[in-house]
């Protein structure tokens, strides 16, 4: 494995990146808010450029404002509750973290930031050969579940079938009780859609802060204990489980520097319409 550099990576203007740890490395959340909030600060004062801060975690369970109990850990796994939006969510080795820091006009469009730093993921998935997409009326990147054809349809009906059990539909189907067949991290095998990259953030005196978690290679069993970002009927993926083969930090973090630069730098920033 290539090693990552830890600090700041130079630019002559524009966008500043900062390493704050990997693998053995990695961060606690507590400290990592810490210094985003520091960075914020600094940001708002002008004191610094639009910073990104890039890292792993040490494995924890964060949610946001919109959690609700029925969403948290069955076994009182102890759970971090932040101030971003979106709702719980796990973060942990092999998972690439990034905090955007960057000042936006006002009034401030909180939707246009997230879909930057969509567009800047599904950038870096397509470029390892994974289609990632957006999924209406749900943030992150997605991959989404093979099409089933008629034929498939009409057999389901005969029987029980995975892709058509009605407790999916069910409005008080839990996944985190009906087995591991129905796990998050079972993904795929039901051809539902399957989230790679999750984004929930904040705006704070038109400054951003917390941002977005990419499955790089970590274990998503993890995410079985909860039910991740409050939705029941999907799954998350890996870029590594998606391509079948070992895929790492070390190998992602440049090129998902480059796009959030290419992206972040390149947008023209606009207040939202009023």
């Amino acid at each position: 494995m290539t090693a990552i550099s830890r600090g700041e990576t130079p630019a002559p203007e524009g966008l500043r990146f900062v390493h704050l740890g990997f693998g053995a490395d990695a961060v606690e959340y507590e400290s990592a808010w810490q210094e985003q909030r520091r960075v914020h600060a600094a940001r708002f004062a002008d004191e610094v450029p639009d910073t990104c801060l890039l890292l792993e975690h040490l494995p924890v369970y964060t949610a946001g404002r919109r959690t609700s109990d029925d969403e948290r850990p069955l076994d009182g796994t102890p759970v971090i509750d932040v101030d971003r939006g979106g709702k719980i969510t796990w973060h942990g080795p092999g998972q690439l973290v990034g905090y955007p820091i960057q000042k936006l006009p006002r009034p401030v469009d909180v939707v246009a930031h997230v879909r930057r730093l969509e567009d800047a993921l599904i950038r870096v998935c397509a470029e390892f050969g994974v289609e990632g997409t957006r999924v209406e009326g749900r943030s992150g990147v997605w991959v989404l579940g093979d099409a089933v054809s008629a034929a498939e349809h009409r057999a389901a009906l005969g029987g029980l079938n995975l892709d058509f059990d009605p407790r999916v539909s069910d409005e008080l189907f839990d996944p985190r009780l009906s087995g591991p067949e129905y796990a998050p991290s079972n993904a795929g095998q039901r051809r539902e859609d399957r989230k790679l990259a999750a984004i929930g953030i904040r705006v704070a005196k038109g400054v951003t802060m917390h941002g977005f978690s990419l499955n790089v290679n970590p274990d998503n069993t993890s995410f079985d204990k909860i039910v991740p970002c409050g939705i029941r009927d999907a799954g998350v993926a890996s870029l590594a489980g998606e391509l079948g083969r070992e895929v790492t930090i070390a190998e992602v973090l440049p090129v998902v520097e480059r796009h959030l630069r290419d992206v972040l730098e390149g947008a023209e920033l606009l207040p939202r319409a009023v």
